[in-house]
């Protein structure tokens, strides 16, 4: 529980991945909690099973960007604090969208006049929370610029959710 506050601290920008070094079985565990969580938002987006299959494609692209990134900057020793924190960052994020599908669908269910408004909003929110953590986790690790840094975690989020979007959407 202990590991996981420590990673939990980077969502709010403490703490640095390159000091924790996380155990197989939390990494494990925050690789399953990624595939649950992202299969239960995209399963109530769209069809479950398109869900299902962007989730994987999701996963991969992510594991892959992670090694590319390590690879070209020689750092592959990073690669599980790298992945783990993002992981876990990203599953907190993941289980914020899956409170705001649910308030969305009350506000459906109430007929809540500013409903989209409400939504957009706490999505623009969480997508703008998502990279200022991801872009935190890679300057402190790589002690990088600010700018370099937001530049690869856009960069690192069209890569695990654009790509897979538009493959979905072919």
């Amino acid at each position: 529980m202990s590991l996981l506050i420590k990673y939990l601290s980077l969502c709010w920008f403490r703490n640095n991945p390159a000091d924790l070094i996380p155990t197989k079985s939390f990494m494990w565990k925050t690789v399953v909690f990624y595939l649950i969580s992202g299969v239960i938002v995209e399963g109530l987006i769209a069809d479950p099973a398109d869900g299902t299959l962007e989730v994987l494609l999701r996963t991969i692209m992510a594991f892959s960007s992670i090694a590319t990134l390590l690879l070209v900057l020689k750092k592959w020793q990073y690669f599980n604090q790298l992945f783990t924190a993002i992981f876990v960052c990203e599953n907190f994020i993941m289980t914020l969208a899956i409170a705001a599908e649910a308030l969305d669908f009350v506000m459906v269910m109430n007929k809540e006049e500013y409903r989209e408004e409400i939504s957009i909003s706490l999505a623009v929110l969480l997508v703008g929370w998502y990279l200022a953590i991801v872009s935190y986790i890679l300057r402190q690790l790589f002690s990088c610029k600010m700018s370099v840094s937001v530049i690869l975690a856009i960069s690192y989020f069209v890569a695990t959710y654009g790509i897979p979007m538009l493959v979905m959407d072919i």
